[in-house]
């Protein structure tokens, strides 16, 4: 069983971006898509400090850190793309104006349910920054992380016992080891990793996940920057 990295796992993220969407990309690990997602294909990427036509991360020695996005990491700009006030900024992510938005997370219940701000150890500082207003008012949330904790804990879980960013707002999760589609019903699995039974997921994650009628064997595992 070969776990995807990062960057196959952002990829993976990309090929499910539509024509036409309006996307915001979270802090951290969420932030590889754009470096992903096919030069043919119009999407404009959204980053809450203002900024709306990002394009892939600019390449080294290239940085311009008068433009940044919202985890202060270089960006590019795309033709046509604008800066515009936080507060608008804001506006177009609570008036359900963006299609998309991936995030990271701490967990994620198998109904929806996102914790990505704070673990509630004593001494973690919090930072919610804009994910409340982005799980809530984009039309779709994805969730980007890793499956298991580097304990071996699954993030995703039946309930979530860290402090909610929202209720009921994941619809997928992308994962190293397989992607899930969430609901009201629960969790069912669309793809997995070549060489990982679905009994075999079950027992890591502790959880009675559904099989897809569209059940993929393998997540494809893509390589090499879009450009």
């Amino acid at each position: 069983m070969k776990r995807l990295d990062r960057d196959q796992m952002a990829a993976r993220v990309a090929r499910d971006i539509p024509e036409g969407a309006y996307v915001n990309l979270g802090i951290g690990l969420p932030t590889k898509v754009a470096n992903y997602l096919p030069i043919d294909r119009d999407i404009l990427l959204q980053s809450e400090n203002g900024l709306l036509g990002m394009g892939p991360a600019p390449a080294p020695g290239d940085e311009d850190w008068e433009l940044i996005n919202a985890g202060k990491q270089a960006v590019t700009l795309l033709t046509g793309g604008c800066f515009f006030h936080h507060a608008d900024s804001f506006a177009m992510m609570r008036g359900g104006h963006l299609d998309i938005c991936v995030l990271g997370a701490f967990q994620v219940s198998v109904t929806g349910d996102l914790a990505n701000w704070h673990t509630g150890e004593t001494g973690a500082i919090p930072a919610v920054g804009g994910a409340m207003d982005l799980a809530i008012g984009a039309k779709q949330t994805f969730v980007m992380m890793e499956l298991l904790t580097k304990q071996g804990a699954s993030k995703l879980v039946e309930e979530c016992t860290y402090p909610l960013t929202g209720l009921g707002c994941v619809s997928r999760v992308y994962t190293d080891l397989a992607v899930f589609d969430l609901g009201p019903n629960g969790a069912s699995v669309i793809e997995m990793v070549d060489g990982l039974s679905l009994d075999e997921l079950r027992r890591m994650t502790g959880l009675p996940f559904k099989a897809s009628a569209n059940l993929v064997g393998d997540v494809k595992q893509t390589t090499g920057a879009v450009s």
